[in-house]
């Protein structure tokens, strides 16, 4: 990314864009370039900014392993808190992705819905994961709509690949 790219150049200053490497454990270089930056003149006086946008799960890596010197330079944190959706919401959220896949009949039963909600606490991110694997869960076992054993399957899967 060039500074002509970026709204602030016309004001002259420098900008520019590291992106992140997909996440792998023990991946130490990852955070070489990032702790490099944040040790150049650290002043009052210092040219430079360093902005870490992330998912929620970035401030936990953070806080670990070879990110944790990175992460005590760090002087100014803001969470935007993802909005949640209500049960209501978060039914109508699964049947417009399913009508985007082209299915206009009932394929999770309110049950499976209010169990993949409680276990995902509205966040539309762990609802999509949620769903996908009680709809998987239901087709392994030949069941042609997703039920609440099927979404409790799912929440149990999660909890294993957690642990």
């Amino acid at each position: 990314m060039t500074t002509s790219d970026l709204p602030h150049a016309a004001a002259g200053l420098r900008c520019g864009l590291l992106p992140a490497a997909k996440p792998t454990p023990g991946n130490a270089a990852q955070s070489t370039p990032l702790t490099y930056l944040s040790k150049f003149r650290e002043d009052s006086r210092s040219p430079l900014t360093i902005l870490l946008i992330g998912q929620p799960t970035l401030r936990r890596r953070l806080r670990v392993g070879d990110m944790a010197a990175l992460d005590q330079r760090i002087q100014l944190r803001y969470h935007i808190p993802a909005p949640a959706l209500s049960t209501d919401e978060a039914g109508g959220y699964i049947r417009a992705h399913l009508a985007q896949a082209g299915r206009s009949d009932t394929l999770f039963s309110d049950d499976a819905v209010r169990a993949i909600h409680g276990q995902a606490r509205g966040l539309p991110r762990a609802i999509n994961r949620l769903a996908i694997t009680a709809l998987l869960a239901a087709y392994a076992t030949g069941k042609t709509i997703v039920d609440e054993s099927s979404a409790r399957t799912a929440i149990s899967e999660e909890a294993t690949a957690t642990d």
